[in-house]
């Protein structure tokens, strides 16, 4: 969109930030809600796939005893350090690619 508009008539950078607020939840709702705005998909699919994938490996890790409650531990503290950095990363107008992930959601996006 060429005024910066979301599909919500957001800020791009209020919608990228709000693309992360409720992790997963708020992504999907964006990737699904949003058509053209490449930024806001961006934020929207990373934040879907990385805490999506964050939850999925501490339930899995959960299950295991002692060092997989430690582990989950440990990415729980991970999750919300990159959930706080993304935040002001995204309201900032930055576009942090997370290693790998961020790699695949730029050439999801830009498929279109």
């Amino acid at each position: 969109m060429s005024d910066g508009k979301g599909t919500f008539g957001l800020s791009e950078n209020i919608a990228s930030l709000c693309c992360y607020a409720g992790v997963f939840v708020t992504g999907i709702i964006f990737l699904v809600s949003e058509k053209e705005n490449k930024t806001i998909r961006f934020h929207a699919l990373q934040s879907t796939i990385w805490f999506g994938a964050l939850c999925v490996v501490s339930i899995v890790l959960g299950w295991l005893p002692f060092i997989g409650h430690i582990i989950s531990g440990l990415l729980g503290f991970v999750g919300v350090i990159s959930w706080i950095f993304l935040m002001f990363n995204s309201y900032n107008g930055g576009k942090f690619r997370i290693p790998v992930i961020g790699d695949v959601v730029e050439d999801t996006v830009n498929k279109k």
